[in-house]
């Protein structure tokens, strides 16, 4: 009997090793965690119980368990590097077989898939649709849109203004102060802002502030120099029509009056809107058309932070909506895993999101080999939500998660294992020993 406790021992101390130096051999490995031989004692039992003087019957092996505790995320500078700050595993697809990992060393193949290293399963996650909006609850597999980004017309432009209250007032009634836009002396401050039509082209809105009273300013408001109501080959055959500021005399915005161009009543609102007009330039005095077109609501400008202060007239400078063709320059993936695509029109949008799997019972999933694991009965079935949801993790992009083998206790469980083979082995030869004394007894 002292024979088999021997060996079970020897057994149990191999396996011991077998794990230790796995751990050792993947300690540069990224994800990978570590596992731990589990042990148990062995008793030979009756069917009436096994006695309170039965002597045990050696050792077996329990269970090998890897442990997920987070390990150290340190920074690669690939963009598709990505790393768990937290609970979850990613989500592989190999044409229909569905594995888990935690190391985050995906690669792009010749289609613009997001892959694993060797190219054979894809990163899975959440889609856009046609406005970058994800669309949750159905994975899929992520792919980096590599088109342009189309062009958007302007339908919107904002910014702050003060209106300096001491500015001398400009008669705009009488022939020497009529606006004109080439007259420095006819209007107190010109602002510029770049609007774009249909086809991204780059238009340049001109606003023109006139002090006309006390309280009371007028805004002309110019497209490529020109009137943006003007239906003829002459910029100059219309003249600008100018909105009304009136303001109280705290210095606050109180109304923008402005006349309707077809006849009705004046227009009073915070916002001043350009519609109908048509993009275009103007050389040597004549416009023409580009064959593109303005946004089909017009372009509404804010007025609402406007003020007249004892300061500067100044602008903050303007937001607009509008923006020009993008090629794509660059990607960046936040913590909640969403992919934006970055275009060289200083724009991004949303390309896909990846998706995070969590399990009841992580111990229970099984090893495949490549830093990746498989769902079994004992995992209990995945469920797949958006990162920095929940309980789950953040995605670190340019990152990855190292092992988290403890080097330092692996070693000394290295000599600890060797300890216990070595003890095994001389139970062995002390039971070798006796049975050669009784042996010669008789």
């Amino acid at each position: 009997m002292s024979f088999n406790i021997g060996l079970s021992g020897l057994y149990a101390a191999n396996k011991q090793l077998d794990v230790t130096g796995n751990n050792i051999a993947n300690v540069a490995t990224a994800g990978f965690k570590s596992s731990r031989a589990e042990f148990e004692d062995v008793y030979s039992a009756t069917r009436l119980g096994s006695g309170s003087k039965v002597i045990g019957n050696g050792v077996r092996l329990a269970n090998v368990s890897q442990q997920f505790t987070q390990g150290d995320i340190n920074n690669t500078g690939n963009v598709l590097d990505m790393g768990i700050n937290g609970s979850g595993f990613f989500t592989m697809n190999n044409n229909g077989s569905v594995s888990y990992t935690r190391a985050g060393t995906f690669k792009v193949d010749n289609a613009g898939y997001i892959t694993n290293t060797d190219y054979t399963s894809r990163l899975q996650g959440y889609g856009v649709d046609a406005n970058g909006k994800i669309i949750n609850g159905v994975l899929t597999d992520l792919k980096i849109d590599t088109s342009n980004l189309a062009p958007k017309s302007t339908s919107a432009v904002a910014s702050t203004i003060n209106l300096n209250s001491t500015a001398a007032v400009i008669d705009d009634t009488v022939a020497a102060g009529k606006f004109d836009p080439t007259n420095t002396a006819t209007y107190t401050k010109s602002f510029s802002t770049p609007i774009y039509d249909s086809q991204g082209n780059q238009h340049t809105m001109d606003q023109y502030m006139v002090k006309t009273g006390a309280n009371t300013w007028k805004v002309y408001t110019l497209v490529d120099g020109r009137n943006p109501d003007a239906t003829g080959s002459d910029p100059k055959t219309t003249a600008p029509v100018a909105s009304t500021l009136s303001f109280d005399a705290t210095g606050k915005l109180t109304q923008v009056s402005t006349p309707d161009p077809l006849g009705g009543p004046a227009i009073i609102s915070s916002d001043l809107t350009l519609k109908g007009w048509v993009p275009g330039t103007v050389t040597d005095g004549v416009w023409k058309a580009n064959g593109a077109a303005a946004n089909p609501a017009g372009v509404t400008i804010s007025m609402a932070k406007t003020t007249q202060y004892n300061a500067d007239t100044s602008r903050t400078i303007p937001t607009q909506d509008g923006y020009a063709t993008g090629q794509i320059t660059n990607l960046t993936i936040d913590g909640t895993g969403t992919l934006f695509a970055n275009f060289s029109n200083n724009q991004s949008k949303a390309i896909g999101q990846v998706a995070l799997a969590s399990f009841t019972n992580e111990q229970g999933l099984q090893a495949i080999g490549g830093t990746s694991w498989k769902e079994t009965f004992a995992s209990g079935i995945p469920g797949y939500d958006a990162p920095e949801t929940g309980t789950l993790g953040s995605v670190v992009s340019n990152s990855l998660e190292e092992s988290n083998v403890n080097l330092t206790n692996e070693l000394v469980d290295l000599i600890k294992g060797q300890s216990n083979y070595q003890a095994n082995a001389k139970t062995i030869s002390t039971q070798s020993t006796i049975m050669q004394t009784i042996i010669q007894m008789t």
